[in-house]
């Protein structure tokens, strides 16, 4: 009887990684000296889905930002996951913005991956499981060409292949 191989495709953002990439940014922050007293903040806020940034100019809120996504991007976590705000007027020349964090796939990227994979003609099944994307098939080599498959395109949202199982 031939065995049916699976695994998850999900979008997931570790909020850990999150947290130490923005301690790290608000220490750079303070010690730079073009920053020093730009009253910059880096805050999480909302259970840990979004990051809001406040400076005292547009072009400081801009390099707090570089420093944020350079952070992020040296502790292992996409910037594909963020989703920024509009710059929104504070309190006399201040500004700020609020990032968004993706976690899992939306609804539109799975249809998206899914039609990927039937115009692939693998045969592979793919379905929607809530905020992720379950790819099973009877020959392992097929799923292995869906996740080369997945890795050559841009989605626009950072994916990881998980929960690879033999059944």
């Amino acid at each position: 009887m031939a065995q049916d191989n699976s695994f998850d495709i999900v979008s997931k953002v570790d909020i850990q990684e999150v947290r130490n990439a923005i301690d790290q940014a608000l220490k750079e922050v303070k010690q730079r000296f073009d920053l020093k007293d730009s009253k910059s903040e880096i805050e999480l806020l909302q259970g840990d889905k979004e990051i809001q940034l406040a400076s005292a100019a547009e072009y400081k809120l801009e390099a707090v930002k570089e420093i944020l996504g350079q952070k992020l991007v040296k502790r292992g976590v996409s910037l594909k996951n963020l989703e920024y705000g509009k710059l929104e007027q504070a309190a006399g020349q201040s500004v700020r913005q609020k990032i968004t964090l993706q976690q899992g796939i939306p609804g539109e990227k799975a249809k998206e991956i899914v039609r990927l994979i039937k115009d692939s003609k693998k045969k592979v099944q793919a379905s929607i499981q809530g905020d992720t994307v379950r790819i099973s098939g009877k020959d392992r080599d097929d799923l292995q060409g869906v996740i080369a498959l997945l890795r050559g395109k841009d989605l626009g949202v950072d994916l990881q292949f998980t929960n690879y199982r033999t059944n």
